[in-house]
């Protein structure tokens, strides 16, 4: 009995130890398989999260970094372009009376058929005749006919020497002596707006006035009415361009 009363105690105590470590153990054990799974887990996601964006990258073969907005969103719909109209120029229209005459301002613009050229003209519902400005007029005879060579002068231009003969001839007085001269008038076709006609001008120097030409009665009598309260009316003529 003394021997068991011995052994008994070291048997106690070596079943109490054991009980005391064994749990330590495996707690420990399962921290470090806990933690093993979750470096695992951790792993498994990083690379499943680099696949995907490398999926998602690539669209059939194509790097969306260089794919258009219409295959990046193939349902959506791009926005219409706004339609630009361009603006209307505002280009003048001839306008005429109920009976079918021109309607014309106090200046209107007045196209030069033989010299191809726009100039404006004052309308002189005081003038009798026309008048446009000329200057190195020279008579001379032509087949026993009178004719005349002159330049078109005003605002600083001048025209190539034109010849025409002298349709009608006028005796001037100067006002500050008893001299006479002549004053010659030719004929030559102007057009304004659709109206072109073959009508006189006296020729005279006009480089001192504001008008190079002037339109009287002669020209408007019958086919055209003055509003004097009015400026250009009618279109200005095209010009053909010079090659």
């Amino acid at each position: 009995m003394k021997k068991w009363g011995f052994f008994l105690p070291a048997i106690m105590s070596v079943a109490i130890v054991g009980c005391a470590t064994s749990p330590e153990v495996a707690t420990t054990d399962a921290k470090a398989n806990t933690t093993e799974t979750a470096t695992d887990t951790s792993k498994t996601t990083t690379t499943t999260s680099k696949e995907t964006a490398s999926q998602t990258a690539k669209t059939d073969g194509k790097d969306t970094s260089t794919l258009s907005p219409m295959e990046k969103h193939p349902n959506v719909k791009p926005k219409p372009m706004p339609t630009v109209k361009p603006k209307s120029s505002a280009a003048t229209t001839g306008e005429k009376s109920a009976d079918g005459k021109l309607i014309l301002g106090q200046t209107e613009w007045v196209h030069l058929e033989g010299l191809d050229v726009n100039v404006v003209a004052r309308i002189d519902t005081g003038a009798t005749t026309s008048s446009i400005s000329a200057i190195d007029i020279v008579p001379f005879e032509r087949d026993g006919k009178k004719w005349v060579k002159f330049k078109l002068a005003h605002d600083k231009r001048q025209s190539k020497e034109i010849e025409l003969p002298v349709v009608s001839t006028k005796f001037i007085r100067q006002s500050n002596s008893d001299k006479t001269f002549e004053r010659y008038a030719v004929e030559g076709w102007i057009r304004v707006g659709d109206l072109k006609v073959k009508t006189p001008f006296t020729l005279a120097d006009r480089t001192h006035m504001d008008y190079g030409l002037l339109l009287g009665r002669s020209f408007f009598r019958d086919v055209a009415i003055v509003d004097v309260s009015r400026k250009f009316v009618q279109p200005k003529v095209a010009v053909e361009k010079k090659k």
